[in-house]
């Protein structure tokens, strides 16, 4: 399996509010899904901004599993998520299954996974994908769900748009949000390519490693 996580960030590391990026950043992120068996969101990013997850051109791949991770099962069933095929997967507690089973009355498919270090086990959520199929995912955030991937040593490989933008909001989610360092102090990467677009963005991507 291989995992890769892709974020749009501020000059001072931000990833919200979502839509920062230009339209050559979304074509990134829409090849990236089409080139990846499934992808992986977390609630809270899912209800801010309504995702479906799409593909180029805004097609659904009736093969790509869209997945999410929510800890406290809130998802409404309103969302655009589970208004075309393919149905969702939603990650939750297992204690959480049964009531969110009910919310969505058939909407998706819900799957209990163990708890991990940083809330829900990303690894588990990552395993169980894994069975039904896939053999690439996409994690598209938001902060807590990024921090708790790194943090579990499931990433591979990070795109990262750098914006020529500033936020300076300190409740803004950063790219990794966690309460401890995710190295000693720091996590390292390697640079792997780095593309300036005439947008002002630069695109970046890095392995996991020195």
């Amino acid at each position: 399996m291989k995992v890769f996580l892709i974020a749009a960030i501020t000059l001072c590391g931000r990833i919200s509010p979502a839509g920062m990026g230009s339209k050559l950043d979304r074509m990134r992120l829409e090849e990236l899904r089409a080139k990846t068996d499934g992808s992986l969101m977390g609630a809270e990013t899912l209800r801010t901004d309504d995702a479906e997850m799409r593909g180029p051109g805004g097609q659904l791949d009736p093969r790509r599993l869209r997945a999410v991770i929510t800890g406290s099962g809130r998802i409404p069933s309103s969302l655009r998520l589970f208004s075309s095929p393919p149905a969702p997967v939603i990650f939750t507690a297992v204690k959480e299954v049964a009531s969110l089973e009910n919310d969505l009355a058939g909407k998706a498919l819900v799957k209990g996974i163990a708890p991990g270090a940083h809330g829900l086990s990303v690894s588990d959520a990552i395993k169980q994908l894994a069975a039904m199929g896939a053999r690439s995912v996409l994690i598209e955030g938001g902060g807590r769900l990024n921090y708790a991937a790194l943090a579990e040593d499931v990433v591979d490989e990070l795109y990262l748009t750098l914006t020529p933008l500033l936020s300076g909001d300190n409740s803004a989610s950063s790219l990794a949000d966690g309460s401890q360092p995710l190295g000693d102090p720091f996590l390292s990467l390697k640079l792997v390519t780095a593309e300036t677009m005439p947008t002002g963005e630069v695109f970046l991507h890095y392995q996991k490693g020195a």
